[in-house]
Parts: structure tokens; sequence; C-alpha cells
């Protein structure tokens, strides 16, 4: 049997396609459990109930496996090959974060992830766990403790050679690893993230209310979106960058070389009245590999809706108008608060005809002017 070394295990993660690769005990206690209980103590978690459900579990890596002993942090770039606040100044045009641009990073990561554990566990004859982000483990405060980077004040994690570009994967190994030293915090007074931010989602430096970040209100939030937020959103449909973006450290990060992450015709800016047409069956064909797939096309298509609204473009109208018929009632409600922007008569007219017969409490809210 032969035992890698801390280099062995790097370099092996590097032919495998992971950019960096550190490593951290996992046998101490850790502040992330506080700030995490917290962070849903606050309520901050919004609507992602399985926050709460599984705090106990998430709260340190033992509570998910009580045998770990060592955590093999690795990180893929995805820095994109443009500014992505660029297309924020084209109002017609769809802004999708950077991260969903191509195809699901969970997929690549876990494949990756896989092919090294089984060959740490047949050199080391030894049990492995691995996890992408889907699974109740703190990726970004172990990666921190890892020294792969630090969590800077939009609680994101910041690397000196990545910026704010990388995606992370975990591997839990019940043996004891030579640690890497952790990564200090190296934000100083910048404030960059923080004031960015279009919807004030930071109400203190490290800290995050969820309810009020765009990409919590795109991707988890059910329902309407609330009136408060939506001018604010633009023509942001699917997550949100601004915060990543802004960071100095980026100055640093390269372009990803990874092919699957390269954006394709339905996420690279797209046109925000094709986007609106999109049957059931052409979203799901249109986003298959995806992960803008799981919000499915109701909240997709409110997402849409919202930026139309806030375009200033009148040619949307018919495209509005249409989907004033939706079979899903936040795509109607959506389309009455779009139209209001674009065309107030129209708006009125449609009114008059539609108020009194629509049976959904929220979408009436909408057309008279009173939804929260």
């Amino acid at each position: 049997m032969t035992i890698w070394t801390s280099d062995t295990l790097k370099t092996k993660a590097r032919e495998i396609g992971f950019d960096v690769c550190r490593v951290t005990t996992v046998v101490d206690a850790w502040a992330a459990s506080d700030r995490l209980k917290q962070f849903v103590s606050a309520g901050y978690h919004g609507q992602m109930g399985w926050m709460e459900e599984t705090l106990e579990r998430r709260s340190h890596p033992q509570a998910m496996w009580p045998d770990a002993r060592s955590a093999v942090v690795l990180g893929v770039n995805y820095g994109p090959d443009h500014d992505p606040l660029q297309v924020l100044d084209q109002a017609d045009k769809a802004v999708i974060s950077v991260y969903a641009k191509g195809k699901d990073y969970h997929d690549l990561l876990k494949k990756r992830l896989k092919r090294l554990a089984r060959e740490f566990a047949a050199a080391h004859d030894c049990q492995v766990k691995v996890f992408v982000d889907t699974a109740p483990l703190m990726e970004k405060p172990l990666a921190a403790k890892s020294g792969l980077g630090w969590q800077g004040k939009h609680t994101n994690l910041v690397s000196r050679e990545f910026g704010s570009w990388l995606f992370l994967g975990v591997m839990l190994t019940e043996l004891e690893l030579v640690s890497d030293a952790p990564e200090t915090d190296h934000c100083g007074s910048c404030r960059a993230c923080l004031d960015v931010c279009p919807t004030d989602a930071f109400p203190a430096p490290y800290k995050l209310d969820a309810r009020r970040c765009i990409s919590y209100l795109t991707i988890e939030h059910d329902g309407a979106i609330p009136v408060e937020f939506r001018t604010a959103m633009g023509n942001r449909i699917y997550g949100c960058d601004d915060c990543l973006a802004v960071c100095p450290w980026n100055k640093f990060a390269e372009t990803t070389s990874e092919l699957k992450f390269a954006a394709s015709e339905v996420t690279d800016a797209p046109d925000l009245g094709t986007l609106s047409r999109l049957s059931d069956e052409a979203f799901r064909e249109a986003y298959s590999g995806s992960p803008i797939k799981r919000i499915k096309r109701h909240r997709f298509i409110r997402n849409v809706l919202i930026a139309m609204g806030n375009s200033g473009e009148e040619r949307f109208v018919p495209d509005i108008v249409r989907l004033l018929d939706d079979k899903a009632p936040i795509v109607r409600g959506m389309a009455a608060w779009a139209l209001r922007q674009l065309d107030p008569n129209r708006f009125e007219t449609e009114k008059n005809q539609r108020v009194l017969n629509e049976t959904d409490a929220e979408v009436r809210a909408e057309w008279q002017g009173n939804a929260d």
C-alpha cells in the first residue's frame, strides 16, 4: 500500500480536473456552527425550511459523519470571460448568474469527487464520503479553514488566486491528514460588495438576509416576489452576481478553461421576449442539464415578467398580454404587474375585463394594486 503525501493528493486532484485542493481537520469546534444558528434564528433563511430541518447535521462535519477526521476541500474555477455586470445596462436582455450559464456544476464536481474518492480509498483502505452543496455540509467555512480562501463580507468565499469564482466540493475521510494553514481575512476596509447590493441584503458585514437577496428571490422563493424588490431586480432573472463581481480580488482571477461552463444561446444575455414564449416543454428542453431547470417554468417566467416590466420596452406588451391567460397563477399575477409598468392604459382595459373573473386571490391583488 502506497500512502499518499499531501503533494500526491493535490497532484491527483489536479490531474482529475480540480484547480485547487486543501486539507483541514474536522475534529475541533468551529464558529461556523454558531453563525449558522444565528442566521436561522433571525429568520434570514426565508422559505429554505430545509436549513432549519438539517440545522444539527449541518452544524459540524462530524454531525454528518461521526468517524470523519479530515476534510479535503476542492475547487473548480468558473471565472467568466467578461464583466457579469455589463448586461445590466441592456434592459431587454436577461441577466443569468455566471454559475448557471453552462451545464450543472453539481454533476461535474460529483463525478470528479467520486473518482478522487475511489482512488484515495483504494490507496489507503479507508472510508470516505463526498459532498457537493446539495448535502447539509458547510463547504465555505471548511474552505476557509483549509486555506483555500476566506469568507468575505458578502459571506461568499474569496480566493487570492481565483477571486469569487470557485465551485466547491468536499471529501471527508476517517484518516488524520496533515492540515494546511487557514487563510486570513483580506477584505480590510473594503465595502464594495455591501454597497453594490441592489436590495440591501446585508444587515451588517459578514451577514446576509437571504429574504432580501435577488439570488434567493429568483431561485428559492416560491410565489410572488414582494413588490418592494421587483424594481431593484432589474433584468436579473436567475441569480445575482453583483456582490461577487465587484470584489477587487477578481483582478487576479483567470477565465475558466472548463468548456462545460460555457454559456449557451439561452443563457448568454437572451432576449426577454423570446424567453417569455417558452412553453413547459420548450423550457425543459432549453435548460436540460442546467441548474435553471430546477426552478421550473412558472418561477422562471415570473422572473422574466418582472424583468420585462422593468425594461421600459413597449414591444414586450403583446407577450405580456398573452401571459395574462397563463395556467399558472404566479405567471398571470406577474404579467398584470409588468403590464402596469409598461402600458398603464392597456392595464386598465385588461383589468376591467379580467379582475372579476380571476379565481386566484393573489392575482386579483396584483390587478387591484394591493399586492404585498
